[in-house]
């Protein structure tokens, strides 16, 4: 179950965007209830309304989880990367949701180096870690090809004509009639 809960309205002047934070409980009961604070609505629309936004906050907050405990830091960094990238459609949310958690198990995985004691745990979390960085770095490669259309641009800003000088416009090819080789 889902609960979001929105900033006071009768403040005069509009506040601050409250960032999105998630909460898991359990009931005595052992039913499991997540809350949601703040400004859920950047995700939820990326998302494609506030069941699929729901649904994947909850997906967020199972990254977080192992049993029955749960990581609340680990699901807000996730929750708070995706917000702040500013997803525009479903496909953008998701792609943001798994590079918050590639993260997460990057930066476990560069901890758990940090600490290993033999050879064999050295050389196996180097290996994870080597994978998440470069999944990573894929995934922000795919981002830009997905917000750009694949397209690459370059803007010239400043172009200086002076007078009686001449400026092309377009393609230019070079290597034309007149230069044979001999």
């Amino acid at each position: 179950m889902t609960k979001v809960t929105e900033p006071d309205s009768k403040s005069p002047a509009k506040p601050e965007r409250t960032p999105p934070t998630v909460e898991k409980f359990h009931d005595e009961e052992n039913a499991v209830t997540m809350t949601v604070s703040g400004d859920v609505w950047r995700i939820f629309d990326a998302a494609g309304g506030e069941e699929m936004g729901g649904t994947l906050l909850e997906q967020i907050v199972q990254v977080g989880s192992q049993g029955r405990s749960f990581d609340d830091k680990a699901a807000n960094f996730i929750v708070g990367f995706v917000d702040n990238m500013h997803p525009n459609d479903p496909a953008e949310a998701l792609l943001l949701t798994q590079m918050g958690a590639t993260h997460q198990a990057a930066m476990m995985m560069a901890r758990r180096l940090n600490h290993v004691k033999e050879i064999p745990q050295q050389d196996s979390a180097e290996r994870a870690l080597n994978k998440l960085l470069r999944t990573f770095t894929s995934q922000m490669e795919a981002l830009r090809k997905y917000r750009n259309g694949g397209k690459q641009t370059v803007t010239v800003q400043h172009v200086h004509v002076e007078d009686g000088g001449q400026a092309i416009v377009g393609n230019v090819k070079t290597g034309g009639s007149g230069h044979e080789k001999k």
